[in-house]
């Protein structure tokens, strides 16, 4: 469950309202300062203001009042600051504001704020406001410099010349997808471009244009990898599409965290695709897919690591040709990469490993060893997928093959998320994974020579009670493999 914040954010409406501050010095002015940023009519209490105060309220002809405070002065106020610098007096302020029903913000003391001051990023039309609730004010204002780096200075031009145009597009397209579609490119295309450019005649030109342009918006399909698990590995294309999407459809290992990252009022649809769990059909989900795509819904399947790697991706594009759907793959960070680099482990290892296999347990259950044993023997590594409950097929298969028994193998449930597990051997250990029933999240094992290089220190062994120093015995065989490449 996320943690849950102790204010609601919102925007106070103050155009042509009335908003005070209190206050001679610095806290003062800084508040006067930020609600410059709006069109409220400001008031400033200050008996004896300092003189840079002063100055700046006579330059920017601020209501001024040169009185000490009394209740009255609260009242006809939408927003009150109590910025005096002397704490019981910003109290009595904030209390004759709250008698009145007034919204008050006392500068330091939280339990006598019924609002907090953010940091601000200003595009008006458009605004972006950081808190912290009062934890971290040196944190919201360098969240604040990176966005305000982060957005065009023109954004708010783009914003005023949308409010222009809203009413002729809600006449003219219909709501829904088409809509959301000409937003999305009056803010990301042409229009904007123009706006940058400070040609605002050619703006309004584009604008007209594809507002024309728009017809029947096609449905579309992306194939997007989730990645192992870890939200900030998710990509940013990932996350760009996902916020597009009309429709998110997730299979089951694809966390609830990522899920939520989609926009807010995309519809969602589990197909809960798992081991042993199968709620959708891989032919139920191609007919779903293709029925969202000829509805000219924008559609997101969601799918854990990378959807060409187990994905069942060349499945669902196929369907989507077939269907004429159009679609697109969004690639993710699979899970033996997230496994490797949890064990801080090198797949390939110069001298020792060049090639890498990804495969799943069930590749070695039938009774025909399939053609990439030969390459794990000399040297391969082998990642193996959803390997837990074949573990002692696969690994006897292997030995049988000619794979030594004291080959290095680091097994890692939940790679790359904070619950992650991390467990060591040799490939004579690995048919006990079969017994680890407390393992119920997905399971990585990875197996060969270049596994040895890993870092050990975070992980256990594999047979309980084993002691195993580092990488075990197959150490020593690592080095010597190296010793013979280097000569």
């Amino acid at each position: 469950m996320h943690e849950q914040l102790t204010v609601f954010p919102a925007f106070f409406r103050v155009a042509q309202k009335c908003v005070a501050v209190f206050g001679n010095g610095d806290e003062a002015y800084a508040k006067v300062r930020l609600l410059l940023n709006t069109q409220a009519r400001i008031v400033a209490y200050a008996d004896a203001p300092e003189a840079d105060f002063a100055a700046f309220l006579s330059s920017k002809a601020i209501e001024t009042v040169r009185a000490a405070f009394v209740p009255e002065q609260v009242e006809g106020a939408t927003l009150v600051f109590a910025a005096t610098g002397d704490a019981a007096q910003d109290r009595l302020i904030v209390t004759a504001a709250r008698e009145r029903k007034i919204p008050a913000n006392a500068v330091d003391q939280p339990d006598y704020c019924d609002f907090l001051t953010p940091a601000l990023v200003n595009r008006a039309p458009v605004a972006v406001a950081i808190g912290t609730e009062g934890a971290g004010p040196v944190l919201a204002q360098m969240i604040r410099a990176q966005i305000d780096q982060l957005l065009s200075p023109s954004l708010g031009r783009v914003a005023t010349l949308a409010q222009a145009y809203r009413s002729t597009v809600e006449r003219l397209l219909p709501h829904g997808i088409a809509r959301r579609v000409f937003w999305h490119r009056f803010f990301s295309g042409a229009v904007a471009d123009q706006v940058a450019l400070g040609k605002d005649v050619e703006a309004r030109r584009e604008a007209t244009k594809l507002l024309q342009s728009m017809e029947k918006v096609a449905g579309h399909i992306w194939l997007v990898g989730a990645g192992p698990g870890a939200e900030d590995l998710l990509t940013l294309r990932a996350q760009r599409v996902m916020m597009q999407a009309d429709v998110l459809v997730y299979d089951a290992l694809v966390p609830q965290a990522i899920v939520d990252m989609g926009r807010r009022d995309a519809e969602r649809i589990s197909v809960g695709k798992r081991k042993g769990c199968h709620s959708k059909s891989q032919e139920d989900i191609n007919q779903l897919l293709v029925r969202l795509g000829r509805e000219g819904k924008r559609v997101v399947r969601l799918k854990s690591g990378d959807p060409l790697v187990f994905g069942r991706a060349g499945e669902e594009m196929a369907a989507l040709r077939e269907a004429g759907v159009s679609y697109e793959i969004v690639p993710g960070i699979t899970s033996a990469f997230a496994a490797a680099a949890d064990f801080e482990l090198p797949l390939t290892l110069r001298g020792v490993s060049s090639s890498l296999i990804f495969t799943t347990g069930h590749d070695l259950a039938g009774d025909v060893l399939p053609d990439w044993v030969r390459l794990a023997i000399s040297g391969a590594t082998i990642s193996v997928y959803m390997g837990r409950s074949v573990a002692a097929s696969v690994a006897g298969r292997l030995m049988e093959a000619g794979l030594p028994a004291e080959t290095t193998v680091a097994v890692i449930e939940n790679a790359s998320r904070a619950d992650r597990r991390l467990l060591h051997g040799t490939l004579s250990d690995l048919p006990d994974l079969e017994h680890r029933d407390e393992l119920t999240g997905p399971v990585m094992v990875i197996i060969g020579d270049a596994v040895a290089g890993a870092n050990f220190e975070r992980s256990e062994p594999l047979v309980r009670g084993k002691t195993i120093g580092h990488a075990g015995e197959a150490t020593p065989r690592l080095h010597h493999m190296e010793s013979e490449a280097r000569n």
